[in-house]
C-alpha cells in the first residue's frame, strides 16, 4: 500500500470521477485509474463501483475511505507542523542555567527570543551544571547555560558565551586587610555542595597553601551563599556578577591568587535538536560576538 495510492482514491471520490482527479492532481488518468486498482488487488476487495458515468463507493469502499480521509488528516497536521517547526511558527525550546551567566542577560535573550518567535515555547529551570547536563542527554532539555568544565562527550556543542571571575567575599564587619587566599585559610567558609564548581574552585584556591576549605556552611544557590556571609556566617567565593547583584552588603576582595573562573557557554546537542533550539543558540552566540 502506498501512500499515492490513498490519495488517488480520496481524490476520485471527493472530485466525483477519475478524469476530474486527474486534473486536479495533474496526474493522468489511466495513471490514477491503475494504481487504485492496485490497491484493490492488495486488500483484496473492491473499492469502487464503475460506471459509465461515475464511480460510487462500495459498502468496503466506503469504511476504507474514512480511515484514509482521516490518516490523510493526521499526515496534513504533520506536515503543518514541521513546516512550522522549519519556520519558527511553531517550537518549544528547554533551557536550563545556572545561576552564574557572567556579563550574559539571559533573560533579557529569552524575552527577545519570545518577541521575535511568540510561536516558541520557552521553558527555564535553573540548577547545578552537571545535573542540567545529564537531563540534556537524556533528552529533557535542550540547551545550558552553564560555566565551562572539561567533558569529553561528542555529541555536545560548547560554546563560550560570557566571561566572569572569581572573588572573595567576607562579612561587612570584617575589617580585616585581606591581600591573598593566606589571610584567610583559617577561615570558616560557605559553599554550594561537593558536586559543584564553586566547590572545585575553592579547593583549588586552597590547594597552593597546602590547606583544605573549612566549609561549615552548604547552601543550594549563589545568592544565598552571599545571605549568609552578610549575617556572619564566615567567607565565600563568589562569581563577580552576583556580588554586583542587589543583595546583602559584603565586603569585596579582589585578590590575585584567586583561580581563574571558567567561561559562561551555552551547551548544545552537537548535531540534530529541534531547529528553534538551534535558533536560540545561534542568537545566544552571535550575541556574545557583538559584546565582544
Amino acid at each position: 500500500m502506498e501512500l499515492r495510492q490513498l490519495v488517488y482514491l480520496e481524490a476520485v471520490v471527493r472530485c466525483g470521477g477519475f478524469t476530474r482527479a486527474g486534473e486536479e492532481l495533474h496526474i493522468a488518468q489511466p495513471a490514477i485509474s491503475a494504481q487504485v486498482r492496485r490497491l484493490e488487488k492488495e486488500l483484496g476487495v473492491e473499492l469502487l463501483r464503475r460506471t459509465t458515468r461515475s464511480v460510487v463507493l462500495t459498502v468496503a469502499g466506503r469504511q476504507f475511505l474514512q480511515h484514509v480521509t482521516a490518516a490523510l488528516g493526521l499526515l496534513d497536521r504533520a506536515r503543518a507542523e514541521a513546516e512550522g517547526h522549519r519556520t519558527m511558527a511553531l517550537g518549544h525550546v528547554r533551557v536550563g542555567t545556572t545561576p552564574i551567566t557572567g556579563d550574559l542577560d539571559l533573560v533579557a535573550a529569552l524575552a527577545g527570543f519570545r518577541e521575535r518567535y511568540p510561536g516558541v515555547r520557552l521553558s527555564l529551570r535553573t540548577g547545578l551544571a552537571d545535573p542540567l547536563l545529564d537531563e540534556m542527554r537524556r533528552g529533557s532539555l535542550d540547551v545550558v547555560v552553564a560555566p565551562s568544565h572539561s567533558t569529553d562527550d561528542p555529541y555536545l556543542r560548547v560554546v563560550p558565551v560570557a566571561r566572569e571571575q572569581l572573588v572573595l567575599v567576607t562579612p561587612l564587619a570584617d575589617d580585616r586587610i585581606v591581600e591573598t587566599m593566606a589571610d584567610v585559610v583559617d577561615d570558616v567558609f560557605v559553599c554550594l555542595p561537593q558536586n559543584s564548581g564553586l566547590r572545585r574552585l575553592l579547593g583549588a584556591a586552597f590547594a597552593p597553601l597546602g590547606a583544605t576549605p573549612r566549609v561549615e556552611f552548604e547552601t543550594s544557590t549563589p545568592a544565598s551563599i552571599r545571605e549568609l556571609v552578610a549575617a556572619g556566617f564566615g567567607s565565600a567565593l563568589l562569581a563577580a556578577s552576583v556580588v554586583a547583584q542587589p543583595g546583602p552588603a559584603v565586603r569585596v576582595h579582589h585578590l590575585p591568587d584567586l583561580p581563574e573562573h571558567p567561561r559562561i557557554c551555552v551547551y548544545s546537542v552537537e548535531h540534530g535538536g529541534p531547529p528553534a533550539a538551534r535558533r536560540f543558540v545561534d542568537e545566544l552566540v552571535n550575541g556574545s560576538t557583538s559584546r565582544g
